[in-house]
């Protein structure tokens, strides 16, 4: 079986925050998350995550999904993949690729091409590495006709090493049991006293066995962050990649001022993202649509033709022909069901709202059940949380609820009802009634000419 060991033990003092670096969101997820998904995508599941500073935020992020190590004292990248002995023991058959869990745009083609060209050489160790139009500050790949020779880093490398412009990605596959062989045979005889993975390539060559180099076709696998700027930078570069991906496939940007869209989430063609707006994952969108400005949307379905304009979504289905907004909250669990309108300054959260039902503007509904071609109006509330449990509205097709209406649950509307503005409805009522709560105007007049003179 052929396995991953994920380097995640770094702090990154340089970004300033007391987490371990890996953990810091490139398109809102962690760069540890890029750097799994790259393995899943590649067939490779069986991961283990070598955790130093704070290594409690790893495990409890990872939740027990994969293998974790220790990395107790940073002696090295060497040191580091050692944690990780009796996890290559458990099968010593197979490969194993270390990556750093900093580098989140290693992808799955490149390991899955890589492990191809490191089984065909029988290689014991496989460089991956990329062509930079200007390799300063990395180790420069030094290749024979057979294979590599070694790595030279850019301190050590002549003028004729320099002008390499094929690196090291600091990835790396190794035949499982020659790396367990290898890391027993580095030291820390050096000028920092830490143990480097690179030494196994020069004790692997030592001994006759095979290294060689798989240069990817994507140079962005060198990326990484070591500071807050290199961080923004990574996210701007995979922000316009994604954009990109999208313009590609017939998605519409007039400008894309503000625009963030995550990895994972589905446009169809002939939408429109309009600026400032941030589409978060699981979001799935469909043709037609014209999404901002202004808005957010997580975890949604949409469906074709829905117009959102300064609203927030979140873990809800919008359907077909819906139009929302300005200045509309749709909270989790909520559905809105075809051709619905919901208006400005309306808040929804864990509702049904059937089709053609319209909801113009300063209302809210929760934990409610509307029919189709229900009406709102403006300062209605369902009064749905009694301090101690949260009950259910439902409202029947065709009614219209008057301004001002308060639905005090658990209350059920019929087919038809009509409730008259202000009213507060405490118990059901039956198709196509009336609920009417008025009490008897009183008009005490020259109250206002007393107060005033009582003033004087």
């Amino acid at each position: 079986m052929n396995k991953a060991v994920i380097l995640a033990g770094g702090q990154g003092k340089r970004m300033k925050a007391d987490m371990p670096k890996p953990l810091f969101k490139v398109l809102g997820e962690p760069m540890l998350e890029w750097v799994i998904s790259a393995c899943e995508g590649s067939g490779i599941s069986d991961i283990c995550v070598i955790k130093g500073f704070k290594g409690e935020m790893i495990d409890e992020y990872l939740g027990g999904r994969y293998t974790t190590a220790l990395q107790a004292e940073r002696l090295g990248t060497g040191h580091a993949v050692m944690q990780a002995i009796p996890f290559l023991k458990e099968d010593t058959d197979g490969n194993t690729l270390v990556l750093c869990g900093d580098a989140p745009f290693i992808d799955a083609e490149t390991i899955r091409e890589s492990l191809m060209l490191h089984k065909q050489n029988g290689n014991a160790v496989t460089v991956i590495t990329a062509e930079l139009d200007d390799p300063f500050g990395y180790g420069r790949i030094i290749r024979t006709k057979g294979g590599i020779s070694g790595i030279v880093e850019q301190k050590d490398a002549t003028d004729e090493q320099k002008a390499i412009r094929e690196v090291n990605s600091g990835a790396y596959w190794f035949n499982t049991a020659d790396l367990i062989d290898l890391l027993g045979k580095i030291t820390n005889d050096n000028a920092q006293n830490e143990y480097y993975l690179t030494d196994t390539i020069s004790l692997a060559i030592a001994e006759g066995k095979n290294a060689g180099a798989y240069k990817s076709e994507n140079a962005d696998i060198i990326k990484g962050a070591n500071d807050r700027k290199d961080l923004l930078e990574l996210n701007t570069y995979a922000r316009m990649a994604v954009i990109d991906k999208h313009l590609a496939n017939g998605v519409e940007f007039t400008c894309t001022d503000g625009v963030i869209i995550e990895r994972d989430v589905e446009i169809s063609a002939g939408s429109e993202i309009l600026p400032n707006t941030i589409l978060r994952r699981g979001t799935k969108i469909g043709s037609g649509c014209k999404i901002g400005p202004f808005s957010v949307v997580e975890n949604c379905t949409v469906g074709d033709n829905v117009v959102m304009n300064t609203a927030q979504a979140y873990d809800s289905v919008i359907e077909d022909g819906v139009t929302i907004g300005p200045y509309v909250h749709i909270r989790p669990d909520s559905t809105i069901r075809s051709n619905a309108h919901i208006g400005d300054f309306v808040e929804i959260k864990n509702s049904s709202i059937g089709e053609k039902t319209a909801i113009a503007h300063l209302a809210y509904i929760g934990d409610s059940d509307l029919g189709k071609k229900v009406n709102i109006g403006a300062g209605a509330v369902t009064v749905n949380f009694d301090g101690v449990e949260k009950s259910r509205c439902t409202i029947g097709d065709y009614s219209f609820v008057g301004s001002n209406t308060s639905l005090i649950a658990p209350i059920k509307l019929g087919k038809g009802v009509y409730t008259a503005a202000g009213t507060t409805v405490t118990r059901n009522v039956p198709d196509y009634a009336l609920a009417i709560d008025r009490g008897e105007l009183k008009v005490n007049e020259g109250y206002t000419l007393r107060k005033m003179n009582k003033k004087k």
